[in-house]
């Protein structure tokens, strides 16, 4: 992505933000969405989330601007305009914005696959990026920035229970061990931190942010393809973690059900009660993630695992293929099997309350199942053949690059031994009961 001049800014600071009073508020189970802006543009529309966002934000008869580098999988609607341009462009944004009142931040990098590793990219799109959209809606005097954040602003392996946004604070930046998590919470901050800030033509800017955890949805195509994928390479052939350990999702049109609501509750109709405010977003429910993926099992027909592997082995896994990876950089980008961050995902218990956002936005999720989604994924991506091979030559892969990251950088097994030291004494594998 080519780099655009952009105009001098402050830096701005760290704070952490004040909490409104939670009141709760009787819930309504016939929500109805009714057009909360006359032209909205999202950053990152090409993307599942942003995408169907814009679709019901045109249904409710917003002009809606889908603002991305890259093109959506999906037809374009009626009333709908895709203008392909990098969000670090302020040129190009800034033109894109002429007119708005609204503008939902949901542009990133540096989520999954190999894009985890490149560590410049995911810091100037997520940080230099959000930089950009806030200058913008300065200079366009744009009143609303919604910015799409993530539960990993304040999560990175330890145990949350039932935490909200008053008691759970942000995890600290030199301890995250994924450039994404780390750039979101920098955003996030940025964009928390500029609520009240002048407009040039007049007015004040009103932000607040979203927090989800992974998002389904039945043309989701993140997580769910890298699931599937990853069973049938037998890749979940073990149980990682402890059986009880749960977390939340959020279906992908209770996402959008909030970020509509949000953008309403920045306005003077509700007395801009979500400006400078963060919300955790789900779905109100948590389980473990093996037994929620047991209908991808089934559909895949693949055997659900029994056998649990301690996490001390996956976790030790993960340091070393990042590691190869950084080894094997000036010859080839190689996308990690798994990565640290991967792990605390899958293996630790975070569940977060959204009392506040039921409170403050009349946030009332709805339910859906995972299982109409994997229906909806296999219909359209049948069972492919067995990796039996694969399988064999990711393993063969591993053992090699562990011998050569080890011979060439020894001072590996120094960052290694801690982690071997706190995990001393349990077994390798264990069945469960």
């Amino acid at each position: 992505m080519e780099k655009t001049p952009q105009k001098d800014r402050k830096p701005f600071t760290f704070f952490k933000h004040e909490h409104k009073p939670v009141e709760q508020k009787p819930e309504s189970s016939k929500q109805k969405w009714k057009k909360v802006s006359d032209k909205t543009v999202i950053t990152g529309g090409a993307g599942y989330f942003g995408y169907t966002l814009g679709c019901t934000l045109a249904k409710l008869g917003t002009e809606v601007i889908l603002y991305d580098v890259n093109l959506p999988l999906w037809e374009i609607p009626n009333g709908v305009l895709l203008i392909q341009a990098d969000v670090r462009d302020f040129e190009k944004l800034y033109e894109a914005c002429e007119g708005a009142d609204c503008v939902i931040h949901t542009a990133a990098y540096g989520m999954t696959g190999i894009e985890q590793v490149r560590t410049k990219e995911i810091r100037s799109t997520n940080v230099g990026g959000t930089g950009v959209v806030l200058e913008v809606c300065k200079q366009r005097s744009i009143p609303r920035l919604i910015y799409t954040s993530s539960v990993n602003v304040v999560f990175a392996g330890q145990t949350i229970i039932d935490g909200d946004e008053a008691t759970v604070p942000y995890f600290p930046l030199d301890k995250h061990v994924s450039e994404y998590s780390r750039t979101k919470s920098i955003a996030e901050q940025m964009v928390l931190a500029a609520n009240g800030t002048p407009l040039a033509g007049g007015g004040v800017l009103y932000t607040c942010a979203l927090r989800p955890p992974g998002i389904y949805g039945p043309e989701e195509q993140r997580h769910l393809p890298r699931l599937a994928l990853n069973i049938q390479r037998g890749l979940f052939a073990f149980r990682i973690g402890d059986p009880k350990a749960v977390m939340n999702w959020v279906h992908v049109k209770n996402l959008v059900r909030a970020h509509i609501l949000a953008a309403e509750a920045l306005t003077e109709e509700k007395n801009y009660i979500a400006g400078g405010q963060a919300y955790f977003i789900n779905d109100g429910e948590k389980f473990n993630l093996f037994d929620w993926l047991d209908p991808l099992f089934e559909g895949l027909g693949v055997r659900k695992p029994w056998l649990r592997a301690p996490i001390c082995l996956v976790h030790l896994s993960a340091v070393v293929l990042e590691n190869v990876y950084k080894a094997l950089k000036p010859i080839v980008e190689v996308t990690p099997l798994i990565t640290r961050s991967e792990v605390y995902n899958m293996t630790c218990t975070y569940t977060l309350k959204i009392d506040k956002a039921r409170a403050h936005l009349g946030y009332s999720p709805k339910k859906y199942t995972f299982a109409s989604c994997v229906d909806h994924y296999l219909k359209k991506h049948p069972p492919q053949r067995n990796f039996f091979l694969l399988k064999c030559f990711l393993v063969m892969f591993f053992l090699i690059s562990l011998i050569v990251v080890i011979v060439k950088f020894p001072e590996l097994l120094k960052l290694l031994m801690p982690i071997l030291e706190e995990y001393r004494g349990i077994s390798l594998f264990s069945s469960e009961t």
